[in-house]
């Protein structure tokens, strides 16, 4: 079980906890984060991010009203902040590989919205070609959190987690969705090897993380796309007599790694 004093420490590294999340209404929103990140400098400032979006209306969205409400789900899902870790590691990583994209948001999306990371283990648990109605996500989430919605928002809640699941490769289909293979890339691997490193992990523990889990690749591909992280300069990843060391230079700032460094010896 985590610790509230853990929660305290990952909270202050980027992660969110609680009963709400942004998938009650919203998607993960992969279309319009592809558009405000292209909008913005890579060192652009939480009020440069909401001008971009209510002033500037760089999501095409119709009425101010619109905008103000995409900026906050936007702001939940992913910090849209240079002082949170998990969104600069994400700004650094998102404009090396397009195709990584999707997968480096649904790692973001899932640290943030404990809504959709309830749904996380379903998903995992079904092989690919997996028939995956929307039915059974309702089921699911009613027993994973009953007497929590009515039947018309556990519908809505339910195409939401699918949309995401959806967007980041993980079902395919439009009415009738199946579990889908994702083929991860060196940066979005990096990315998932940072937030299990955020919660404490270090050395071999990284590779059998929640996080890595996502990919569903064996230990040799993820040493294979950690190496080729590691090439390109994305993270430092050293094996000598199968004793792993994964280092970030340059991610956290002291006081961050001091708060890691406390978060590791919270059990």
């Amino acid at each position: 079980m985590v610790t509230s004093t853990k929660n305290d420490g990952l909270q202050a590294l980027g992660f969110r906890f609680g009963l709400n999340g942004p998938h009650a209404a919203r998607t993960m929103m992969l279309t319009d984060l592809r558009q405000l990140l292209a909008h913005t400098e890579r060192d652009a400032t939480r009020a440069d991010y909401a001008r971009a979006v209510v002033e500037e209306n760089a999501l095409g969205k119709p009425t101010r009203k619109a905008r103000q409400l995409a900026l906050r789900h936007l702001v939940t899902l992913y910090g849209l902040n240079p002082a949170n870790p998990i969104f600069r590691a994400l700004r650094r990583l998102w404009p090396l590989d397009e195709g990584a994209q999707p997968l480096l948001a649904l790692a973001v999306a899932l640290a943030r919205d404990p809504l959709l990371r309830v749904t996380m283990p379903f998903i995992l648990a079904r092989s690919v070609g997996t028939p995956m109605p929307r039915e059974a996500v309702e089921s699911f989430l009613a027993s994973a959190c009953p007497d929590r919605f009515s039947a018309s928002s556990l519908k809505s809640f339910a195409q939401n987690v699918a949309g995401t699941w959806t967007s980041a490769g993980f079902l395919q289909g439009h009415s009738r969705k199946t579990r889908s293979q994702v083929h991860a890339r060196p940066e979005a691997v990096a990315l998932l090897l940072f937030l299990g490193y955020l919660e404490g992990r270090t050395g071999q523990r990284l590779f059998s993380s929640e996080w890595t889990n996502l990919i569903n690749g064996s230990p040799d591909e993820l040493e294979a796309l950690a190496n080729s992280a590691s090439h390109r300069g994305l993270l430092v990843f050293m094996n000598a007599g199968g004793v792993k060391e994964v280092r970030f230079p340059g991610y956290l700032t002291p006081e961050e790694e001091r708060i890691r460094q406390e978060v590791s010896h919270v059990v």
